[in-house]
């Protein structure tokens, strides 16, 4: 391990976000789950909630989404849940507001909302979109403006599209400036990246079923 490397690492880590994260439902498409990875991961985005309560999704497909991460993956810590309850109940006690990227009567302007704010961001499957079940558990219900004759973007677009709008309001009020982080956990990340580099962890699987 270089020098070099290790300084990246707690580069990363010093601009990781505590108080943001991404909750994906019933998200069939392993290269969207990829995709997602990789958007998250740029943002700084520290972990992810994935929630399958589709009996025919499962942990497998977290694993071909790790293909299509590029390597991301390994970075992130993955919550795997087919609980709706236990899920949501757990993301919104810790980051406190869940946004629901569901365009409908009732939703507002991406632009409107601040996310540099602690906040979950809820994006649902390729088909259907956030459930029912679970936007009852939002606190709001967010849209992409869109210009074209199409009105819905692609699971991963859409995800990338409102993380990078969550990074220019961050990056205006400081947060990626000054670790939110304290030094400690700055710290922990850094030697837990340094584990998760090494080839023979490389496989390792990192997700958490709950």
């Amino acid at each position: 391990m270089t020098p070099e490397r290790i300084d990246r690492f707690r580069e990363v880590a010093a601009r990781r976000q505590p108080s943001l994260t991404v909750v994906l439902e019933n998200v069939h498409d392993p290269h969207n789950i990829g995709a997602v990875l990789r958007s998250c991961d740029a943002a700084g985005i520290m972990e992810v909630f994935v929630l399958y309560t589709e009996s025919h999704l499962g942990l497998g497909h977290l694993e071909l989404g790790k293909r299509a991460s590029r390597g991301t993956q390994k970075w992130l810590d993955i919550h795997f849940y087919t609980d709706a309850a236990a899920c949501l109940g757990h993301v919104k006690k810790k980051y406190g507001k869940l946004w629901a990227a569901h365009p409908d009567g009732a939703s507002q302007s991406l632009y409107t909302f601040d996310l540099a704010q602690p906040a979950a961001l809820l994006f649902g499957n390729e088909r259907d979109g956030v459930s029912e079940t679970s936007l009852a558990y939002a606190d709001g219900r967010l849209e992409i403006p869109q210009m074209g004759m199409g009105r819905s973007l692609n699971i991963s677009v859409a995800c990338a599209v409102v993380l990078f709008e969550a990074m220019r309001q961050r990056m205006q009020a400081g947060l990626y400036h000054q670790s939110p982080l304290p030094r400690s956990e700055c710290d922990r990340l850094v030697e837990a990246y340094i584990e998760r580099s090494d080839r023979k962890n490389y496989n390792k699987k990192i997700w958490k079923s709950e």
